[in-house]
């Protein structure tokens, strides 16, 4: 029977819960690299038992971690990020020049083929690539060095590129989400990038057609239709039919379209969750009541998911990587909240159930369909 592994990462440590296929009873492993952040951790998918995570905390700095054994022993791996091509600068919050400084890797993608490549998604906002198993770093520096670069503006969280996306059709073909510069996406490996981000409109920005800018909270896409992204923005959900050329608004009947996380149904490519949150200075759920929205039509109409959940007093968050999607045949969904709990939803979010309570707030939150 297979099973499942979820990988969360907290401000205080990583854990790692693994269940079989019923998704009932789950043991809980942890925590890891206790006391420090953990932005990240993900698995292979070429290779389950290889999985890397970002540790990171303000006073010694940022590791990058890699286990070979499915999280039962880590090793300490390369954690040299050069910024290469020309310094230069971006624009502050006051917008002034400021240099590009790096504080931490918020995001790791590991190829869909090879276990020894993996892509890091960092802050200040740059993407690089390791092709032996995160012994080393080099950066995709197209990205950065882009023309607009001097235009990007940290988000409320910093300047960070939080969400790396493979086509799994092209392994040429990446898009990227910056916080606050808008979506990237790149055609050739890396090399050149252009900006995907016609129809996004954000409060604050004068130019209604404003190349960059803009504050892309999370990007999603199902691996059966590559070309169709949904994206959380810092208000506004939105759809793209053609790999980001465009965007439309899918708001509908939500009530609030401010959020962090979204995902998409493991079978299903219509059928996308997201988690209201009341706005961009109250980051709690509406009236205090948890409710994941599931819409399944690509967002033309959406359905609130209580069953489970709490619907009182309730004033949790959940983050921009906290969310994800089991590939069994009933698809689970999982999130985790920044009041440490994880929920689980063995039937594609119907009936919920918490894994575990009272962990550190969650960051981050990634599952492993085990063969």
């Amino acid at each position: 029977m297979s099973g499942v592994r979820v990988l969360v990462g907290t401000r205080k440590g990583a854990f790692v819960l693994t269940s079989d296929a019923r998704r009932q009873t789950w043991d809980v492993d942890g925590p890891l690299f206790a006391g420090w952040e953990i932005y990240h951790v993900k698995g292979s998918p070429a290779d389950p038992d290889r999985l890397y995570a970002s540790q990171s905390t303000g006073w010694f700095g940022q590791l990058i971690q890699r286990s070979d054994d499915g999280g039962t022993t880590w090793e300490t791996v390369g954690n040299q990020f050069p910024y290469d091509g020309v310094p230069g600068t971006h624009q502050w919050y006051d917008g002034t020049p400021h240099p590009w400084e790096f504080a931490r890797v918020w995001h790791l993608e590991p190829s869909l083929t090879d276990p020894d490549t993996v892509l890091a998604g960092v802050e200040d906002a740059a993407l690089f690539r390791s092709t032996d198993a995160g012994a080393s770093w080099h950066e995709l520096s197209g990205l950065r060095c882009h023309g607009s670069g001097p235009s990007w503006q940290p988000g409320a969280g910093g300047m960070c590129l939080h969400t790396v996306i493979v086509d799994p059709t092209n392994a040429q073909r990446i898009f990227v989400a910056i916080s606050a510069a808008g979506v990237f996406r790149s055609d050739d490996g890396g090399e050149t990038w252009l900006p995907a981000n016609r129809g996004l409109r954000s409060e604050g920005i004068p130019d209604e057609d404003a190349e960059v800018g803009h504050c892309v909270h999370r990007l999603a896409m199902h691996p059966s239709r590559p070309d169709v992204l949904y994206m959380q923005k810092h208000w506004d959900v939105m759809r793209s039919d053609d790999a980001g050329d465009s965007w439309q608004e899918i708001s509908g009947d939500l009530p609030t379209d401010f959020g962090f996380a979204i995902e998409v149904h493991a079978h299903e490519p219509d059928t996308v969750y997201v988690v209201p949150i009341q706005s961009d200075s109250e980051h709690f759920p509406p009236d205090g009541k948890l409710r994941v929205y599931r819409s399944r039509t690509g967002g033309h109409d959406w359905e609130p998911l209580t069953n489970g959940l709490p619907q009182a007093h309730c004033y949790v968050n959940v983050l921009r990587d906290a969310m994800a999607v089991d590939s069994l045949d009933a698809c689970g969904v999982y999130f985790g909240t920044t009041g440490g709990q994880v929920y689980a939803s063995p039937d594609a979010g119907d009936t919920w159930a918490p894994i575990v309570r009272d962990l550190p707030s969650v960051l981050s939150l990634e599952v492993q369909t085990l063969p």
